[in-house]
């Protein structure tokens, strides 16, 4: 990959910008000016960080950016370009799981399995009936801040949205699971998104629930957070339009 001239950032700040942030403007910016073709393979991360003069990690964690708003996609042969041509942008998106964060390193999982009472409750199951669950963790590097999200998928999230389909076969809770585009997925399957936010203080740690609906209010996916942390109870909501 030859070196580009990185164009202008759009972030507001751009000396106080995070140091990944800008290797990802950059390999983007690449990708951009046909570097490496759109389903083409990029070069592993050991390659990336002596092309851009970083850490492996700094790599790492500008292509879970890029991952993130779908101009990246990874699977076992590696890490492939997706935007096509010069109009994909670097949009920031809806965050799955809700507290899910790029500056600590998580962890997470898929299953196929029984849900919760609560959640099959909200997500309109029948008892005993499985369905696509997800699990994600993270803390800081001092181990602060835990963070332990579930998240259980409806019927029609799972049916309805190609690919969460696909991770049903693949569920059994040890490979990492690359569900950051989930609402990005649902939106793009023609669904619009209705968050619900709970937000509730249980000392020492806070709880958000967070559950989404499409636009006849059926039920897509519920998730239960905890985090290390006291607030005040809060609930907000907002949509998101179908990508259609």
């Amino acid at each position: 990959m030859a070196r580009t001239t990185r164009p202008d950032h759009p972030h507001p700040y751009p000396h106080e910008e995070p140091l990944y942030w800008r290797i990802a403007t950059e390999l983007l910016s690449e990708l951009r000016e046909g570097a490496i073709p759109p389903g083409e393979r990029l070069p592993g991360e050991r390659q990336l960080a002596s092309h851009f003069h970083v850490s492996r990690e700094t790599v790492r964690q500008a292509l879970q950016i890029l991952r993130r708003e779908g101009l990246v996609a990874t699977d076992r042969r590696g890490s492939h370009a997706t935007l096509a041509g010069a109009t994909a942008e670097l949009v920031p998106s809806g965050t799955f799981p809700v507290g899910a964060q790029d500056t600590e390193p998580g962890r997470a999982t898929v299953t196929w399995e029984v849900p919760s009472p609560e959640h099959a409750l909200a997500l309109g199951l029948a008892p005993q009936r499985p369905t696509l669950v997800h699990r994600y963790t993270s803390a800081a590097a001092d181990g602060s801040g835990a963070r332990t999200a579930v998240t259980s998928f409806s019927a029609v999230a799972v049916s309805e949205v190609p690919e969460l389909t696909r991770y049903r076969d693949r569920a059994d809770g040890r490979a990492s699971a690359e569900l950051w585009r989930a609402y990005d997925w649902m939106r793009t399957a023609g669904l619009t998104l209705h968050h619900r936010d709970a937000i509730t203080p249980l000392p020492p740690s806070m709880r958000v629930t967070r559950r989404v609906h499409d636009q006849w209010d059926r039920p897509l996916e519920i998730t239960d957070l905890v985090v290390e942390a006291q607030r005040e109870a809060l609930v907000y909501e907002f949509t998101l339009p179908s990508a259609g």
